[in-house]
């Protein structure tokens, strides 16, 4: 990135002298990218793909590369000790709108002429020698030069040690980003801060002013190389590639490029809120509580638990449906409203609590401790007892596979968006006392209810069930040993009480998520212990026991429940495909 000349005054770097201006700017930075995002969202959702396969390709990839330059945006801004802000009102103003702190004007467009030509606008280079810019840029590129000047003005004022005070575990590094020929950089210090910059601006502009390409190879065509995202948008423009030998001035005089303009979903410019209680209005809510999930899981993985990157990427393939939907109505489109998050379904509730997706993972809030647990079994194969077999490590919040395709198991990877999981849940059942089934004994009355069991078969013993030893009962020893297989049942299908309709014993359990490994290596439920609410993605909570099992082989008819499945189809944690993000 060249050097530019810092000067007082009004958009110019002379505001960028203080810790706190350098954060205030990255966060804006954050703004920057992500108000790139809707827009070439519209534009990418309304190509028909058959038709416009190489405009999906440039759309796409110059999308995926925006969330790049935004995950770049907060590492820089968690390496200097700031805490990243998307998911709040600021991030989505009605359109048309401005790119932040610029007069760029952002609008809501299908692909076409117009939406080239705002591309272009967006993705404009910066003229050779122009001066950085750190408010009221006419280029990104400006501004991120004004962003490099704060960084070596004040490495070289307080030290880069004190500069880069932010903690190292907040970065996103290679491991939970994919599906871009950029690079992911971890920023630990000027030198790698200014390599993410690089990447910024090269990605955008072109290598050092006055070259097409970006220094990276094609994601799509591996054979040639990359053209920054400005050079992409004037071959779709121009209807031709560029090829070794072009220039800026030259423009693309390469193979044709093909756009079938006929080939693009229709849909309103700047679309506005349909009447209240019409099916194209409640579509558009959908939309808006999809796309601010999104901002939500986007702000978790940059504050803290960065493998929920993947997560978020992983709900842009449901945005994609709804968007499409929303183009085919006549008069609609998706609005990008904000959604206040009392008003979520999902995302209210206490510190330590678990959210399930839609046709997603189960999202674990608060830290609640996570381990595997193995089934003992006896010579026979008789369900003995639990036994803790390791604690896993997880961040603050975190997500578990629900598909059953996540390489990398328990956690999600985002697989269930590339798999079409359909993560349906059943109808809310009643409350566990209207459904039990009762069978008293001496000193002991059992309740069951059957839609919850998952065949752990602890209830089944040795010689013969539980439903068969309560005659026995008067004999201690055999209610000491019914007692005992309830307390291990992990769904609490079946629970006691001392006498009929007395308070139901429950074992002493924590708060915790057990992943359960049963007898020969097949893999079991999710054990929820110890009262964790579990909301469902309709915003309806589950009934909060001390006890439940969640399905995560992905074919429960009971979902989110378990409901034994895992069993009959001999579900294993073995590597699922590989995800590859992007929208």
């Amino acid at each position: 990135m060249p050097e530019h000349p810092v000067r007082d005054g009004r958009g110019v770097n002379g505001g960028i002298d203080t810790l706190d201006s350098l954060r205030e700017h990255l966060q804006w930075a954050i703004e920057l990218e992500h108000a790139t995002l809707p827009p070439y969202l519209c534009a990418l959702y309304s190509l028909d793909p058959e038709r416009n396969r190489e405009a999906v390709e440039v759309v796409g990839s110059v999308f995926a590369e925006e969330m790049l330059h935004l995950t770049l945006a907060a590492n820089l801004l968690n390496a200097v000790g700031g805490r990243p802000r998307l998911d709040t009102p600021e991030m989505l103003p009605s359109h048309p709108r401005r790119l932040p702190h610029s007069d760029i004007e952002l609008s809501l467009v299908p692909f076409g002429p117009e939406a080239l030509e705002m591309f272009l606008r967006i993705e404009r280079p910066a003229p050779a020698g122009a001066v950085a810019e750190s408010d009221g840029y006419e280029t990104i590129g400006q501004f991120y030069a004004a962003v490099e000047q704060g960084l070596r003005l004040l490495c070289d004022r307080l030290g880069e040690q004190e500069v880069f005070s932010g903690d190292p575990a907040r970065q996103v590094h290679a491991a939970h980003f994919r599906h871009t020929a950029g690079r992911l950089v971890v920023v630990d210090g000027l030198k790698s801060a200014l390599t993410a910059l690089a990447e910024i601006v090269e990605q955008g502009e072109g290598l050092d002013h006055d070259e097409v390409w970006d220094g990276d190879r094609d994601v799509f065509h591996p054979e040639r190389d990359e053209v920054a995202h400005y050079y992409r948008f004037q071959e779709l423009k121009a209807g031709r590639r560029y090829r070794r030998g072009d220039t800026p001035q030259s423009g693309p005089t390469g193979e044709a490029v093909s756009v079938d303009l006929a080939g693009v979903r229709p849909m309103r410019r700047d679309p506005r809120p349909a009447p209240p209680g019409s099916p194209a209005r409640a579509a558009q809510e959908e939309f808006n509580h999809t796309y601010c999930a999104l901002l939500h899981l986007l702000e978790q993985a940059f504050n803290g638990s960065p493998r929920m990157l993947s997560v978020a990427t992983g709900t842009m393939y449901a945005l994609k449906a709804q968007a499409q939907a929303l183009m085919e109505t006549p008069d609609a489109g998706p609005t990008f409203e904000y959604v206040a998050p009392e008003l979520r379904r999902w995302s209210v509730g206490g510190r330590r609590r678990i959210v399930v997706l839609r046709d997603g993972p189960y999202v674990v809030y608060g830290g609640v401790p996570l381990r595997r647990k193995r089934k003992i079994v006896s010579a026979g194969n008789d369900a003995l007892t639990w036994q803790t077999h390791e604690h896993l490590e997880t961040e603050d919040t975190y997500a578990l596979c629900r598909c059953g395709h996540s390489s990398s198991k328990p956690f999600c990877d985002g697989t269930h968006a590339a798999v079409g999981f359909d993560g349906t849940e059943a109808a809310v059942a009643p409350p566990y006392r209207e459904t039990q089934h009762v069978h008293d004994g001496v000193g002991i009355s059992a309740q069951r209810v059957g839609e919850l069991c998952v065949h752990a078969a602890f209830c089944v013993g040795r010689t013969r069930p539980i439903a068969e030893m309560l005659a026995d009962t008067d004999d201690s020893d055999v209610r000491s040993d019914i007692m005992g297989r309830i307390d291990h049942c992990p769904s609490g299908s079946y629970s006691y009480a001392l006498s009929r309709g007395g308070e139901t014993v429950e074992p002493d359990l924590p708060q915790a998520v057990s992943v359960l490994e049963e007898e020969n290596g097949l893999a079991g439920a999710l054990w929820v212990t110890g009262r964790v609410p579990v909301t469902r993605s309709d915003g309806q909570p589950l009934e909060t026991r001390n006890r439940m099992t969640l399905c995560r082989c992905g074919h429960s008819g009971n979902k989110p429940l378990c409901d034994g499945t895992h069993r009959r189809i001999d579900f294993r944690e073995e590597p699922g495909p590989l995800c590859d993000g992007g929208a």
